[in-house]
């Protein structure tokens, strides 16, 4: 089974700029990690998850954004490290909140919908101060 580990979370002042990592983890030397698509998802406290941004896997010039991020966050992924990136700029205090990654399998959902992605990372805390 797919295990998706994020990384590079953690406080940062307004104005400033994280970069987040998703690897692929539990996977066999032998095993390729072929999605159709990842996307990074966030969650802030007493708020519904909401997408963020996603990529096609083996295109990705196709890339999409929430009208929150646009202009400010760059998702991008290396294939040959199984690893999706978001680059986050110009954060905000309204960007705090525990961001997951996300891999799609299947297809055939939208790119913005939860329910378009089968495996989930656990979380990364991202808290922008004023």
């Amino acid at each position: 089974q797919v295990q998706l580990v994020e990384s590079g979370g953690g406080l940062v002042q307004a104005g400033g700029s994280l970069r987040l990592s998703c690897a692929a983890s539990g996977l066999a030397s032998e095993r390729t990690f072929s999605p159709y698509a990842m996307a990074w998802f966030r969650q802030a406290p007493g708020k519904e998850r909401e997408f963020v941004a996603g990529v096609d896997w083996w295109n990705s010039d196709t890339t999409s954004y929430a009208d929150s991020v646009k202009g400010r966050f760059t998702i991008s992924r290396d294939n040959a490290k199984n690893t999706v990136y978001l680059q986050m700029n110009s954060l905000s205090p309204e960007d705090t909140a525990v961001y997951y990654c996300a891999a799609d399998f299947y297809g055939g959902g939208g790119r913005n919908r939860q329910d378009s992605y089968e495996y989930w990372g656990q979380g990364t805390q991202v808290t922008v101060s004023s």
